[in-house]
């Protein structure tokens, strides 16, 4: 079966520095992927290059088979993306700019009308559906952003960091909703820190650092005998990890 996204030496430098080096990744469709690594390992810039957003200077991306930059369109049709620091239209209301984010995919008023309450309401911000989202909470403007992407029934949802700024409730219930996509048929590939709950949602994982892949597989090939904290420490490494200040002391 063709993956949902298939990464073949994807490489990208600024500068001197090598965010992605070379990284080949292949993410089963119906899966439930963590992506995780430390600050600055290359995970938001190889989810961009993936989505579309950055141009890797060598490599190539496919979603469900489809080249992302020799065929954009057609391959994000097939995919949702929750980027990390896009800015939104924050001049329109949030039900304007869930609308509008169907109405751009092709989709149908008659279409969009319902999904987008749907999304809305489930997500908790049916009351502040007619309010800016210039004026939205951090949190609110996850979610709507959230609603943004998954408007148009995507194969594939790319979400970086989708669960920062959300509070407890809503994170249960963006949790459930994500769940219940993948036990439908689509994948899921998301960016954290949060190793518990990529350990309790996930069905498998990549870890990365330095812009390389050091292990992918499913949670239990990766994280072995051990818990995926523990085997994220063993293989990126423990920096500063048993350091402590003589001077912060009471």
């Amino acid at each position: 079966m063709t993956p949902a996204l298939r990464l073949r030496g994807l490489s990208r430098r600024f500068g001197k520095t090598i965010a992605v080096d070379q990284l080949d990744l292949e993410v089963p469709r119906g899966s439930f992927y963590g992506f995780v690594g430390p600050n600055g390992a290359g995970k938001t810039t190889t989810l961009s290059m993936a989505t579309g957003l950055l141009r890797p200077d060598a490599g190539t991306a496919e979603v469900a088979g489809i080249d992302v930059w020799r065929s954009p369109t057609e391959a994000k049709r097939r995919m949702g993306v929750l980027a990390d620091s896009v800015m939104l239209f924050n001049k329109l209301t949030g039900e304007q700019l869930v609308t509008y984010s169907g109405l751009l995919r092709g989709m149908s008023r008659d279409t969009v009308a319902p999904r987008c309450a749907d999304l809305l309401r489930v997500l908790g911000l049916q009351e502040a559906s007619g309010t800016l989202v210039q004026d939205y909470s951090a949190g609110m403007t996850k979610k709507v952003a959230l609603a943004s992407a998954m408007i148009h029934a995507p194969e594939l949802l790319v979400l970086d960091e989708p669960f920062e700024a959300v509070d407890p409730v809503s994170a249960r219930t963006i949790r459930g909703l994500l769940e219940s996509y993948v036990a439908s048929g689509g994948t899921v590939i998301l960016s954290s820190h949060v190793m518990d709950m990529v350990q309790r949602m996930c069905t498998h994982v990549g870890i990365i650092a330095h812009g390389r892949l050091l292990a992918s597989g499913t949670l239990d090939q990766v994280r072995g005998d051990t818990d995926l904290e523990s085997r994220f420490v063993e293989l990126v490494g423990l920096d500063g990890g048993d350091q402590e200040l003589s001077w912060l002391r009471l």
